[in-house]
């Protein structure tokens, strides 16, 4: 799981990167043909992979409830976020990978609740999880770099 893991840090610093470095207006306005922002992708996916990995593994998330409801699936941007928001965001998005390995290494995991997916998988154990959940952000990741093009171009 560590490469898994590493594989998902790397794909975090990028998304920090865009995070930190994209005008807010910019991450919040939503490009004609989607039906969300860049700022929410973002945050979408902090929120799964804590509730693929930590709530479906028995264990408290490690960020706000507010930002679970906010942001999980089904939900969709309000177009607002404060500069504060955006920088707990942009926090999450580096220490939640990092939890998980100091969590994985304490052995904190012991059990996991089955879930299937909306895509139509089926994740038994903490490893489909981190494995889904690589899938997960490589799609939000696409349609960010997709966003961003369309902005770009003034759509």
């Amino acid at each position: 799981m560590q490469s898994q893991l590493a594989i998902t840090l790397q794909n975090r610093k990028h998304l920090h990167q865009v995070l930190t470095q994209t005008p807010k207006a910019v991450l919040l306005k939503i490009p004609n043909g989607f039906r969300n922002n860049i700022w929410w992708n973002i945050a979408h996916v902090v929120v799964t992979q804590q509730i693929l990995v930590y709530k479906f593994s028995g264990l408290q998330m490690r960020v706000p409830d507010a930002l679970v409801e906010k942001f999980m699936k089904g939900t969709a941007p309000d177009g607002t976020a404060t500069d504060e928001e955006i920088k707990i965001v942009a926090d999450f998005l580096i220490s939640t990978i990092t939890w998980t390995k100091q969590d994985l290494e304490e052995g904190l995991f012991k059990e996991y609740k089955p879930y299937t997916t909306s895509a139509g998988f089926q994740l038994d154990t903490l490893q489909d999880a981190i494995n889904f959940n690589l899938f997960h952000e490589g799609l939000h990741m696409a349609t960010i770099m997709t966003q961003r093009r369309l902005l770009k171009k003034g759509s």
